[in-house]
């Protein structure tokens, strides 16, 4: 069996003791196990968090596999939080990680994310449960990072973190802007986003084109598809990830 200080021991020598057994000791809740969520947690298992709370209620199809870390051939069907348990135990066995097979909204929220996560990263695709997420997150205090849209970018040198209040050429931005400030919901909360211009028009295909599929209507409003890059919606979460683990460490030493 290959030791905690094994796995993590090139992350205290770079934050040292202190900032590495504040990691070990935190606890995160990921929404959303998408293209941009399976990347923050993975970044958040290899910096050696020591419990993560992983949320979806989606499971895995054909077209994730472009773009999303859990989509394998292997791994189609299955629900998307067991697949990321599997891996986050394979890359740490002494996380205590669960998986939550559920739907955010109104109702679910504050039972979902927990009563006193020390960081909340949102990678939820779907507008209404974001702002519902982002909404509770800031009303409780709880440090919260938003991933917004990462769909049809091509470069990742337009990618910025910044309080949403700040967030340019997003629409999602933009219309999670709109609906916090309504609820009276500060806008300071961290976001990463990308300013690269939209094409146009928008190659998006109606969900009844999603072919090889089951029909689209689960949870929530239906979408229309929109295209991305694994490279792009990786980094999003990857950033993520990196924020957060500023985040947590912050008290123990200044990056």
């Amino acid at each position: 069996m290959v030791s905690w200080n094994e796995r993590f021991s090139r992350i205290e020598l770079m934050l040292g003791s202190g900032a590495c057994e504040r990691l070990r000791q935190s606890s995160v809740t990921v929404v959303g196990l998408g293209a941009v969520g399976t990347y923050a947690v993975e970044g958040l298992a290899r910096a050696g968090i020591g419990r993560l709370r992983l949320i979806d209620f989606d499971k895995i199809s054909p077209s994730n596999i472009n773009r999303q870390l859990y989509a394998l051939g292997s791994t189609i069907g299955r629900l998307k939080c067991d697949v990321a348990v599997e891996r986050v135990l394979d890359i740490n066995p002494d996380c205590k990680v669960e998986a939550i097979d559920g739907f955010l909204d109104e109702k679910t929220v504050r039972q979902l994310v927990g009563e006193s996560p020390d960081l909340v990263i949102d990678a939820i695709d779907s507008l209404n449960p974001k702002v519902e997420l982002l909404s509770s997150a800031r009303s409780r205090d709880l440090p919260v990072i938003s991933c917004l849209g990462a769909a049809l970018r091509t470069d990742p040198s337009y990618i910025r973190t910044a309080p949403i209040s700040e967030v340019k050429s997003c629409p999602l931005g933009r219309a999670v802007k709109k609906r916090l400030r309504n609820r009276g919901t500060p806008l300071d909360i961290l976001s990463v986003f990308s300013e690269e211009p939209l094409p146009n028009p928008l190659p998006i295909a109606m969900p009844t084109e999603r072919l090889g599929e089951e029909p689209f209507l689960k949870r929530g409003r239906v979408r229309n598809t929109l295209g991305s890059l694994p490279t792009i919606t990786g980094m999003f979460g990857l950033i993520a990830a990196n924020l957060g683990i500023r985040i947590l460490i912050e008290k123990d030493r200044e990056l």
